[in-house]
C-alpha cells in the first residue's frame, strides 16, 4: 500500500493556512539550499484561495519558477488556462510562470512534445509537485482515455506529454498537457491537496490498490518511494 499522510481540516481556510505555510517552507528550504526552486502547481478552482495565502509570503519570489503540472491546451487569454490562472497571482510577485503550450502546435501529441522540450530547458527534479484529484480519478491531467499507459509507462526522461481525456471533462472539454508519471515521481515533495468527500472515498481505495488500481492516480502513485502528504477538508 502506498505510504500517505493525510492532515484533516475543519475547512477550506484552515487547510489553505496550512498548506500555504508547508509550500512556503519548501520554497525557503529550496531558496537556502540551491539558490532557486521550482514548483508545479494545478490549476482548478480548490487552490485558488490557498495561492492568495501564499503569495502574500515574504519569499524572494524573484528566484522561484512555476510549471503548471498540467494545461489545457488553449490560449493564454482563455479562462480554462491554469498558466494564466497561476501567472495573474504570482508575476506580480517577481515568480518566473512558464506557459508550456505551444499555439503552434497542429495536434495535441505535437503540443505535448513542444511541453516537453520546454521543460527540458529547466533544472530538475522539481521542489515540489502540488497534485489534485478528480472524482473519476484522474491526477494532474493523467486521465483514462487512449494516452494513459504512455502517461504512465513512457520513457523516464519524458517530462510532459499530450493527453486526450476520454471521456472528455464537460467543465473543460479540451485536450491537454500533463506531466508525466515519471516526472511527477521524480519530485523532491509531494503534495496532495483534496476536497470533498466522495474524493476521499475515491482516493483512499485508490491508494490501497496502488497499481492495480482503475484509478490513474493509484497507478501514478503506486511507485512513490518518499510519504505523500494529503491535506483534506469536507
Amino acid at each position: 500500500m502506498i505510504e500517505a499522510e493525510w492532515w484533516d481540516y475543519d475547512d477550506i481556510g484552515e487547510l489553505a493556512d496550512a498548506v500555504a505555510g508547508d509550500v512556503g517552507f519548501i520554497i525557503e528550504s529550496a531558496l537556502d539550499a540551491r539558490g532557486q526552486a521550482l514548483i508545479a502547481l494545478p490549476g482548478g478552482t480548490t487552490p485558488g484561495p490557498i495561492y492568495e495565502k501564499l503569495a502574500k509570503t515574504k519569499l524572494d519570489w524573484k528566484r522561484v519558477t512555476i510549471i503548471p503540472t498540467d494545461e489545457r491546451i488553449v490560449a493564454m487569454t482563455d479562462p480554462l488556462s491554469n498558466a494564466a490562472m497561476i501567472a495573474k497571482i504570482f508575476l506580480p510577485k517577481g515568480a518566473r510562470v512558464i506557459p508550456v503550450i505551444s499555439e503552434k502546435a497542429p495536434d495535441y501529441q505535437s503540443a505535448g512534445k513542444a511541453a516537453d522540450a520546454r521543460l527540458q530547458d529547466f533544472p530538475w527534479p522539481p521542489d515540489l509537485v502540488w497534485l489534485g484529484v478528480g472524482v473519476d480519478g484522474h491526477t494532474a491531467s493523467i486521465f483514462p482515455g487512449p494516452d494513459l499507459d504512455e502517461a504512465l509507462n513512457g520513457p523516464r526522461a519524458r517530462r510532459m506529454i499530450g493527453v486526450m481525456p476520454d471521456p472528455l471533462p464537460a467543465e473543460a472539454p479540451v485536450a491537454r498537457v500533463t506531466l508525466t508519471k515519471a516526472a511527477i515521481m521524480e519530485a523532491r515533495t509531494l503534495m496532495m491537496v483534496v476536497t470533498g468527500k466522495d474524493k476521499r472515498k475515491m482516493l483512499e481505495r485508490a491508494l490501497k490498490d496502488g497499481a492495480l488500481s482503475s484509478a490513474p492516480v493509484g497507478r501514478v502513485l503506486a511507485d512513490a518511494e518518499q510519504a505523500v502528504d494529503i491535506h483534506w477538508c469536507a
